[in-house]
């Protein structure tokens, strides 16, 4: 009997770590494709990022905008480095749990594998931030380079297309940041697979949950939509 209950658990286990991989791969692949037909924070982010390229091509005096990427660099620096100081954590606790068990009673090597998982995540989490570090820093760059509004060598056309991919860069770097951070709330999700695999299913699903309304349906996403009208000229 108790040999039955151990290989039941087994499967659970399977099955939960299963059905996250698929949720999380999954909305992802939901979330990218339905950001080309409806507004979503990332589609809604990118027609503003393109805009504040548009209008910085336009001021002589570029200090507040590099203040500005300077501290969106900070943010994502700090996220990067909180994920190192993780991922030496978990690293840590993996090499000392040979005589832990968690609040489950199942196997030290069953936990180690899911501190992997953990470790896993915070690894992707930490090249997402690293990345999106470092193509801020390409535009960061691409500001310093930009034509000055006095330069009549730049005709309306070649400012434009400067503009637009400037912005084009600084949402990639928007769109690694977001991956890094929604790694985060996988990561709490999978924090419950120590209490029980039907609980780490569930916390998954209110992940996807949470995820799916604050990237579809939140209020600041409704008024982003609507500044973004204002500046297009649809409402006045």
């Amino acid at each position: 009997m108790e040999l039955i209950n151990y290989f039941d658990s087994i499967w659970l286990d399977y099955s939960a770590f299963v059905f996250f991989v698929l949720i999380w791969v999954g909305y992802s692949y939901f979330a990218k494709k339905m950001a080309k037909r409806i507004h979503c924070l990332a589609s809604v982010l990118d027609l503003h990022r393109v805009s504040w390229m548009e209008r910085m091509m336009l001021r002589e005096n570029r200090i507040g905008d590099a203040a500005l990427l300077a501290n969106l660099e900070r943010n994502v620096n700090f996220m990067a480095s909180t994920t190192v100081i993780i991922v030496a954590a978990i690293l840590t606790a993996l090499s000392s749990s040979s005589d832990w068990h968690l609040l489950k009673q199942v196997s030290t090597e069953f936990n180690q594998y899911k501190l992997g998982l953990i470790l896993f995540i915070m690894v992707y989490a930490f090249f997402c931030f690293t990345w999106s570090l470092r193509q801020y820093g390409f535009g960061s760059v691409l500001v310093g380079a930009s034509p000055m509004p006095d330069q009549e060598e730049f005709n309306a056309r070649q400012r434009k297309e400067y503009a637009y991919s400037t912005g084009k860069i600084l949402d990639q770097a928007g769109h690694a940041f977001n991956y890094g951070l929604r790694a985060y709330y996988f990561a709490m999700a999978s924090l419950a697979w120590f209490i029980h695999p039907l609980l780490f299913i569930i916390s998954t699903s209110i992940v996807v949950t949470i995820l799916y309304r604050r990237e579809f349906t939140s209020k600041a996403l409704k008024l982003l939509v609507m500044d973004a009208d204002i500046l297009e000229g649809k409402i006045k």
